[in-house]
Parts: C-alpha cells; sequence; structure tokens
C-alpha cells in the first residue's frame, strides 16, 4: 500500500479542471480531412468492422501523432481526454462507427463489453427495466453512479445528445484514494483485499454469479482501481457469495459520497462528435439521469469501445485486459 499521500498528474479535482482546457483536444479542419480519408480508404476494403486494423484506417504521421500524444495523456498525465470535432453530422450511423472504430484501432484492441462479445457498445435507453438484475443500466436512463468499467481506455463518441440531463461525470481514483486516507485510514488496507462482485447473469458456463477482486492494487508507482459501487451491494443477492462486513459497507459508501462530493468531480457536456477517453484504472466515470426525445431517430445515442491499449496502461491486468467473455445465445446491443 502506499505509505502516504500519492502526487503526480493523475491526483486532481474536477473544481480545478473545470478552469482549465487544456485536456479539450479541439480537432483543425485538416484534421477531419485526414478523418474522412481514412473513412473512405476503409470503407471501399469493405471487411467486416471486427477486421479492420489501424493500417486499413490510413493516417497521416501529423495525426498517428496527434492519437499518441492522447494515449501520453491517458497513460502518464491526468488519466483523460476529450477529443472534440469529429465529423459525424450527415453521416450514416454506418459511417460513424467505422470511423470510431477506426480511431480505436490506433489507440488499441477492441475488446467484449457483454455477455454478446459486443465490440463496439451502443448507450441509450432500451427501454430495459432498471430493477431487473440482469440489466445493465448503460441501456437505461437511470442516473449511473461513478464506476470503473474493464478494459484500459474507455471511450464513448457523441452521435445524439438527449433533450435534457445525460451529463458525463469524471473523478480521479487516485484522488479518491488520497482522500480516503485522509478521512478514515483504518479502512485503506480493506481497498486491498477481494471484494465480490455481481456478474449480473454474464457469467460463461460453469462459473459463480459473482467475482472477487481487490478495488485497488498498487506497484509501487502507479495506483489502479476497479469499483463498480452497485455490483458489489448486489453481489448480495447470491446466497454463496462472501457477505459484506460492516467496514467494507462503510468503505463503499465512502468512496460514493467522496465522488459526489461538491468540485470533486468534472461534468462534460457532450456534443455530437464528441470522443472522451477515460484510463480506466485511473479515472471513475458516471452519468446522470436524462429525459429523451420522443423521435427514435433523435435519441441520445453514444458509441462505447473497451479496448486493450497499445502500451500497457493497466499494468498487465488481466481483468482490465480481455473484456467479458461471451455466453452463447445473448443478444447484442447493435440490433436495438
Amino acid at each position: 500500500m502506499p505509505s502516504g499521500p500519492l502526487v503526480g498528474p493523475a491526483v486532481w479535482t474536477g473544481e480545478r479542471q473545470a478552469q482549465l482546457d487544456d485536456w479539450v483536444e479541439l480537432l483543425s479542419s485538416a484534421d477531419a480531412a485526414d478523418l474522412e480519408t481514412a473513412l473512405a480508404a476503409a470503407r471501399a476494403l469493405g471487411k467486416p468492422l471486427a477486421e479492420i486494423g489501424a493500417a486499413d484506417f490510413p493516417l497521416p504521421p501529423r495525426m498517428r501523432s496527434r492519437i499518441e500524444s492522447w494515449t501520453e495523456a491517458l497513460e502518464n498525465g491526468r488519466g483523460f481526454v476529450l477529443v472534440r470535432g469529429v465529423p459525424v453530422e450527415g453521416k450514416t450511423r454506418a459511417d460513424c462507427e467505422l470511423m470510431y472504430w477506426g480511431i480505436g484501432a490506433h489507440l488499441g484492441r477492441a475488446v467484449s463489453q457483454n455477455a454478446a462479445g459486443d465490440l463496439l457498445g451502443h448507450v441509450r435507453d432500451t427501454g430495459a427495466d432498471p430493477l431487473d438484475p440482469s440489466v445493465r443500466l448503460y441501456r437505461t436512463r437511470e442516473t449511473l453512479g461513478f464506476h470503473t468499467d474493464g478494459a484500459d481506455i474507455i471511450g464513448l463518441m457523441c452521435l445524439r445528445t438527449a433533450r435534457r440531463g445525460g451529463v458525463s461525470r469524471i473523478a480521479s481514483s487516485v484522488s479518491v484514494f488520497n482522500e480516503i486516507q485522509r478521512r478514515r485510514p483504518d479502512l485503506v488496507p480493506l481497498l486491498f483485499e477481494p471484494f465480490p462482485f455481481d456478474r449480473n447473469e454474464e457469467q460463461a458456463a460453469g462459473e459463480p454469479p459473482f467475482f472477487e477482486l481487490p478495488l485497488c492494487s498498487y506497484d509501487g508507482e502507479h495506483l489502479r482501481m476497479f469499483y463498480i459501487g452497485w455490483y458489489i451491494r448486489g453481489s448480495q443477492r447470491h446466497a454463496v457469495a462472501p457477505r459484506l462486513s460492516a467496514a467494507q459497507r462503510q468503505l463503499i459508501d465512502l468512496i460514493d459520497e467522496i465522488a459526489e462530493s461538491p468540485g470533486f468531480a468534472l461534468e462534460m457536456d457532450f456534443r455530437p462528435g464528441d470522443i472522451q477517453l477515460l484510463k480506466n484504472s485511473t479515472i471513475l466515470h458516471a452519468r446522470t439521469e436524462f429525459e429523451d426525445f420522443a423521435e427514435p431517430e433523435r435519441k441520445r445515442h453514444l458509441l462505447r469501445l473497451w479496448l486493450t491499449g497499445h502500451r500497457p496502461l493497466a499494468g498487465g491486468d488481466a481483468l482490465l485486459q480481455s473484456g467479458i467473455p461471451k455466453k452463447e445465445g445473448v443478444a447484442g446491443d447493435s440490433g436495438v
């Protein structure tokens, strides 16, 4: 465990970041033209999306260097980037998906996001019941609390915004750790002990309906966090899952409380063509509840990628490399 507070660019508060704009990467008209050219080249190949690699989405050295700078900001900087100005207006959904996939191929390798094996996710309200324990909340319009996902890099590209709400919120998990250390040093050791997580009925055949993982790991230099509070609480519906202790419940309540504290998180209002990139192991992300438009063609719609980075952003953590195992007979998101 760290012996004291952690320092570095990954330690930040939303109140401070809101005063800055160097985390916003504005694409120029030349950048947009490069993406259009790469899109045309990838489209002409006629390959399935999953077979499109970085070489199939050819970008000039200047644009590749820019994407490399985003990776550097994720790996060694504050852990997040907002890319603004991807040319999505007037494009078909298929072209938007291909362009986003091509950009992602320069950042890493896509991994499965659900038991259906989806490599490109669709984040939107499908009308699914948020009270159903098998329903993942990104398929609803409900509030999503602060959490991490299951890959090195988490990417969201906005196609359409909601009528109201749906604001993205992010927080530094390293800053959360420091605050836990300050407020409740007695709970810090628990961060490095296993917690049970509900699998939301996405377990493979023969697997238990929960898995166990410490919330934090530390290699002497980098702190990494994996946290989904409602999965931990939801694990208790399974009699075979270990029971949470009073101290463990206090800890997950404290993580939520800290992340929700005024000024701690940074809020982002997405625009069509925005791409939010997060280093999963150092950033917690959340979303406010939203109200959608009535017309299907106007409803909030984000594309999501889980990427294993070309650099080892997660330090080789197995869970943060391989995504969710595919389970036969599960319907994916793309046809919703």
